[in-house]
Parts: C-alpha cells; structure tokens; sequence
C-alpha cells in the first residue's frame, strides 16, 4: 500500500524498546525478560563449552595416538612352522622391505621394531611393560617421545640404555640415572627348555606421551640389543610407518600392500581407535541433541514472556491500531521484543563460552581443588587434562541454534498480538 512505512521502522524499534524497559507496575514484564535473557545466555554457554570440549578432547586422543605410534602397522601374515606348530610372523626381509614401503608417496618414515612384553623390576617394585626396539634415529622422529618440554634425561644416550614412561618410572619409582631389570620369560634356549632372561638397563630418558595407557606400560630399548635380548637376530616383528597425512591413511592401504609384498598386512591407526572414535561420535550426537533441547526449553520462556506481554499491553494494542499501526506491524514490534532477548542472551552465551574454553585450565584447576582433587582420573579417560578446542565452526553451529530457536517461538505470540481485535481490546477500558 502507498504510504505504508518499511518494516522495521524506527517506530517499531521504539515501542518494542519501551515495552522491554516497561516495569510490571506499568503493564510490562521486565522480570520475565531477565528470566528469558538469562536462561538462553546459561543454554548457550552450556552448547559451546560442550562443543569446545568435545572437539578439545578429541584433538587431544587423536594427537597422542599420532604423536606416539605408527600410523600404519605392517607385519607378516605368518606361516605354520611344520615341526613346533607355532606360527611365525617375523620379518626377515625387513630392510629391503622397509625400502620398498619409503618409496609409497605419502610415507614420511618407516621404522622396523621389536615388540614384546616382559615384567620390569627396580628393587621391590614390578611392573608389566612392553617393549618396542627401535633405533635412536627413530626414536627421535616420535613427537610425543622426543619432545624436550616433557622429557628428562638425554635422549642421545639411548645406546646406552632405555627410555621409559613417566608412568613407568613412577610405578617403579626410578628416575634418570636409575637401573631396571627386565625380564623375558622366553629367554635362553636351553637343552631343558628356555630359562628366563634377565638383564639390567640404565634409565638414560623418561618421557611423558601424554597418555595414561602409554606411559604407565612402554619402554623403549635400541634395536639391536632388543633383537638380542628377545633372540630376534637379523629379524624384526614390524614396520612402523608414518605418513604426511593421516587422516587419509586409507587411501594408502593398497599401495602399502603392494609395496609390502606377499603375505604383509596393514593395520592403520583408524583401525586400532575406531571403537573409541565411533563411541566418540555417538556421544556428541547425542549430546548436541540434548543441549540444543536445553536451548529450546530456554527459547520457550521468551514465549511466556511475550504472552504476557500481549495480556498486558492489549489496551495499548488496540489504541495503535485504531491510530492505524497495521497487523504487520505490530507483528514485528513484538517479533522484535523477542527477538531481541534472544540476540542478547545468545551474545553473552558465546561470550561466557568463549571465556570458558579460553581459561578451562585455572577453571578445571579450580574445580579440582574444591572437590578436594581427584576430579580427573587419567587411568579411565586416558589424558590428563580436561582439554577444550574452540572451532569457529561450533560457535557458528551454536549461534544459528539460539537465534533460530528464539526468532521461530517468537513469532506466535508476535501474531497473536498481530490478530487482535482492537474493538474487544477495547471494550473494557
């Protein structure tokens, strides 16, 4: 229509405002907005500090499981020996094996390792740990191992002796310059048998991976003395392999193979975690749905509110409409009180997010030391620390939620007050 005024004219503005500072005593229902405010800011801060954790925590696995093991594990299918019976997956060819695998585009570094499991002993303290033989040039290519910021002792000196988990280390209670006995059960082969082996190490380095599981059971030994100590001589159990990008280790499983060669098999890294990664899946699913239900009951108060607000302005409606305000726009000034709780509340719920994700470590420190410590339990979730990683995505994904949310529970009671009759809002004033 000629004449009409654009929406959202400043008008609208005004009285949408004047409504929001409106004190119950004058018809409005300032209470109500704060309680509206307040609860999306809580719900929102809640969707982003989950979203932040969860994106934290699995950055923090996947970074460990890559920062301290093979990417892709290959090893031999094996054959049955005719006289024990036992199957043998040695490498025997490890080297010219090794070579063949390094020239796959994408392989950064392949290692051949020696794995086995034995009991570690320093004075009256055991453990069971597990082995991995490798070479100091290798050893030092592992981010999580050879990482000077968490390491003590000299990681140079791993002719010399082992490098062992801080895990292992405090189980033991050994430190650098300390010697530990190891213990192989299938040692010596004799004519009655094998007897077991025993040998004693200096702890030369100790470092700390950053998962539980890790360092509470590895050391590592030099190749060569663990080929002799576990009689593996000119054999190797395995190749360790890294690649550029491990996120797309799949794509590289045949290559793999067929470099390899017969009878080799692949395990990547996706295969040994993907269990974990797949219940990690689920568990942000569900938990996207049950915050963004928590959103929802949060937007539902902004309905409460602008019904009453409608209940009590109904006067004030009807004379705007007699003075000619249009259903359109008394639609959009009450859309806008709405609206506009929910932009503010979502504003300080991304803030308090953001702040929460920025300093979760003194946070977390906080918590712990109210609750008398204890609060995170490495041994069961693997890390150490409650980490949390704020992605632009997330933050993305929370805002368009709340505002979402807020703008469709808006529109209801913003028709209502649209479709009233200023006649019957009238009559009884």
């Amino acid at each position: 229509m000629a004449g009409s005024p654009a929406p959202f004219a400043p008008f609208e503005w005004m009285i949408a405002w004047r409504y929001l500072r409106a004190k119950r005593a004058e018809g409005g229902v300032s209470v109500m907005t704060w309680i509206s405010l307040i609860g999306i800011t809580l719900a929102v801060f809640a969707l982003i500090a989950t979203l932040a954790v969860r994106s934290g925590f699995r950055a923090e696995f996947v970074d460990t499981i890559l920062g301290s093991n093979a990417h892709v594990t290959i090893y031999n299918a094996g054959a049955v020996d005719p006289v024990t019976g036992n199957i043998d997956r040695m490498l025997d060819d490890y080297e010219a094996m090794a070579a063949r695998v390094r020239t796959v585009p994408g392989v950064t570094r392949v290692a051949p390792l020696i794995k086995a499991q034995v009991m570690a002993n320093a004075r009256d303290r055991n453990a069971g740990v597990q082995i991995f033989g490798i070479t100091l040039e290798n050893l030092k290519t592992i981010p999580r191992i050879a990482n000077p910021e968490t390491g003590q002792g000299d990681i140079d000196r791993f002719g010399e002796g082992v490098a062992i988990g801080s895990g292992v280390a405090r189980e033991l209670g050994v430190g650098v310059g300390d010697r530990i006995k190891l213990i192989s059960p299938g040692g010596v082969k004799t004519a009655f048998g094998s007897t077991p082996r025993v040998n004693a190490y200096e702890v030369v380095y100790i470092f700390t991976a950053g998962r539980y599981d890790i360092d509470r059971v590895r050391v590592y030994m030099p190749f060569a003395e663990a080929q002799s100590f576990f009689n593996r001589e000119g054999r190797a159990d395995e190749l360790e392999v890294m690649v550029a990008a491990p996120e797309k280790v799949d794509e590289m499983g045949l290559d793999l193979v067929r470099a390899a060669g017969e009878r080799s098999l692949v395990w990547t890294w996706k295969d040994a975690s993907d269990g974990f990664l797949r219940a990690l899946e689920v568990e942000d699913n569900v938990m996207f749905i049950i915050l963004s239900i928590l959103v929802l009951i949060a937007a539902m108060n902004i309905t409460s509110g602008l019904i009453m607000l409608v209940k009590n302005k109904g006067r004030d409606i009807g004379i705007l409409r007699t003075m000619g305000l249009t259903e359109g726009s008394v639609l959009r000034v009450f859309f806008i009180c709405g609206a506009f709780t929910g932009l503010i509340g979502t504003v300080f719920g991304v803030i308090l997010g953001c702040l929460f994700a920025v300093y979760i470590d003194p946070i977390f420190s906080m918590v712990n030391y109210l609750m008398g410590g204890q609060v995170w339990d490495p041994s069961i979730r693997g890390i150490y620390h409650l980490p949390a990683k704020l992605e632009l995505g997330d933050v993305i994904s929370a805002v368009s939620l709340s505002l979402g949310l807020s703008f469709i529970v808006t529109i209801f009671p913003a028709r209502r007050a649209a479709r009233m009759n200023p006649v019957e809002a009238l009559r009884y004033e």
